[in-house]
């Protein structure tokens, strides 16, 4: 089973649905053999380098007043740790695009899933830019990442037309908000569903196939 995980580093209903994804898999076991595929997508292709504020970010996207960003927060805080993820605050909105070019590569190392990982926890649980050179940088050696060849990658802009491609790729197949969790290229599960409800689908799939 091919399961491609469409997804940004900025969104943590994707860091709740990879940790939930991945408790359903621990359920099913090895009675289904999964190959796992994060693809890029940007909730904020056009953000500046120097990004922006969160809060004043979200409320104008989204139309959200005070209460109700406090409201969504609590529920992610919630719904992640039920899934072993924990959130910190996260004060700031940053580019994520140099952040894909950095996964496509990992994946061409075996080192995707580890890095995918790693920047969720960064931003999200620690509030770090996940486009700066030197957290990129970091967080590559510290999954096993070669140092000198990260460095190369994040400072030449490596891989940005195959992440730019991959990114249209999943936009003409209808995607456009995440998390996306897409199955053997004709299976659609959206957004950060509990454990149970991935397990269920994942494992009717499994026997439908």
């Amino acid at each position: 089973m091919k399961i491609d995980f469409v997804s940004d580093v900025a969104c943590p209903w994707c860091a709740v649905g990879l940790n939930s994804l991945e408790r359903a898999l621990e359920r099913i076991g090895d009675g289904v053999a999964v190959t796992l595929h994060f693809q890029p997508f940007e909730l904020n292709p056009g953000m500046a380098t120097e990004g922006a504020d969160a809060s004043a970010y979200l409320r104008t996207k989204y139309g959200l007043s005070d209460e109700q960003l406090q409201g969504n927060r609590a529920v992610i805080r919630e719904r992640g740790a039920a899934v072993g993820f924990e959130f910190g605050e996260r004060t700031h909105v940053w580019n994520t695009f140099d952040a894909h070019r950095l996964l496509h590569w990992a994946a061409l190392e075996g080192r995707q899933r580890e890095l995918k990982h790693a920047l969720l926890r960064a931003y999200h649980g620690h509030g770090r830019n996940p486009g700066a050179a030197d957290v990129l940088l970091e967080l590559a050696i510290a999954v096993g990442l070669d140092a000198r060849r990260a460095r190369e990658v994040i400072a030449s802009g490596a891989y940005a037309d195959a992440v730019r491609q991959a990114e249209r790729h999943w936009r003409e197949r209808g995607i456009n908000s995440v998390p996306a969790v897409v199955i053997d290229d004709q299976h659609l599960i959206q957004g950060g569903q509990p454990p149970e409800v991935f397990e269920r689908v994942l494992r009717q799939i499994a026997a439908a196939g």
